[in-house]
């Protein structure tokens, strides 16, 4: 008799818990994760980066205030010069920005976020100094020249 009450008391310490699966496991996790944060992809960032730089543009700016900057994947054509970054549709009011030339074609002496982000600004402000027929380095205001 001994023998069979250490039995069962040992049985009752090893004792399934009061939560558990089909085969013995312990709580699973919810089946709702927590919320993720917001994708952030290339061209998320590219639209940013352009949409920013267009407003600041159009702040500065009365003659780009009716201009339409728009992002395109790919040129539909190239021309002489090769692949274009942007076109500049004057007649339209329109600025067609391309990102796979401005970010694929073009080098960067340090790949991180901020070079990345200069270089599509750099773009936008060239394509602006076209439509304005102006030289890029004029469309800053005169807070920034203090060189």
């Amino acid at each position: 008799m001994a023998w069979r009450r250490t039995r069962t008391s040992e049985r009752a310490a090893v004792r399934r818990p009061a939560r558990h699966g089909r085969h013995g496991r312990e709580g699973r996790s919810s089946v709702v994760r927590p919320p993720l944060p917001p994708l952030d992809t290339r061209v998320d960032r590219f639209d940013l980066s352009v949409g920013t730089a267009a407003e600041f543009l159009r702040s500065a700016w009365s003659e780009l205030r009716d201009v339409r900057f728009e992002v395109a994947d790919m040129p539909a054509a190239t021309d002489d010069d090769g692949i274009p970054r942007w076109t500049v549709l004057r007649d339209e009011r329109r600025i067609i920005l391309y990102r796979l030339p401005i970010e694929r074609l073009s080098h960067l002496h340090r790949d991180d976020e901020l070079h990345h982000r200069m270089l599509v600004e750099g773009s936008v402000f060239r394509a602006a100094a076209e439509y304005l027929d102006r030289d890029p380095w004029d469309l800053g205001p005169e807070r920034f020249r203090y060189f």
